[in-house]
């Protein structure tokens, strides 16, 4: 990681997502009754309970409604879920004031062009690899995992390895 990236990640107090095709790998799958489901990556929900067990918040902004978003957010004790946020700015700002934080405070996972006013405030813009080509040229990391396998988790190792954290994360575990 370059020293500007990693002075970045080190500011960091919140980690906030993007749904379909970050959290996911932004297929949305409905059965013959209408019902919703998602594919969530195990890695990359229990890197978020990582990141809140070393004291950080962390936030999901969709501009989809989904009951199962609800769902898997509730089961990761994610600290403050956006759904209908359409525009995402609105939500976001709404975020700082409930964390208490500033933009080069927060870190934004996104893929689309929805994502991109969100991306373009905050302190580290991070886009997945199957992100729109729009986005990626705002971001200020893309993932090398794609989005629903393995990117979140990507980045909450690289936020706790800037902030010296790591170790102390990963020594509860050996």
């Amino acid at each position: 990681m370059n020293t500007a990236l990693r002075k970045q990640f080190k500011k960091i107090k919140v980690l906030a997502l993007d749904v379909d095709g970050v959290l996911t790998d932004g297929k949305i799958i409905f059965d013959s009754d209408g019902k919703e489901t998602k594919i969530f990556d195990v890695q990359d929900g229990f890197g978020l309970v990582l990141l809140k067990k070393a004291g950080f918040k962390t936030a999901i902004i969709t501009a989809r409604g989904s009951k199962v978003v609800e769902i898997r957010a509730k089961d990761l004790n994610v600290d403050k879920t956006y759904v209908n946020a359409f525009p995402k700015i609105k939500a976001y700002a709404e975020l700082l004031n409930n964390f208490q934080v500033q933009d080069d405070e927060v870190c934004f996972i996104g893929d689309d062009w929805p994502d991109l006013q969100v991306l373009k405030k905050v302190g580290c813009a991070v886009s997945v690899p199957n992100a729109r080509p729009e986005v990626k040229k705002v971001a200020d990391y893309i993932t090398k995992s794609p989005g629903g396998a393995g990117a979140i988790r990507e980045v909450v190792e690289l936020i706790l390895r800037a902030q010296g954290l790591w170790e102390k994360t990963f020594n509860g575990y050996r």
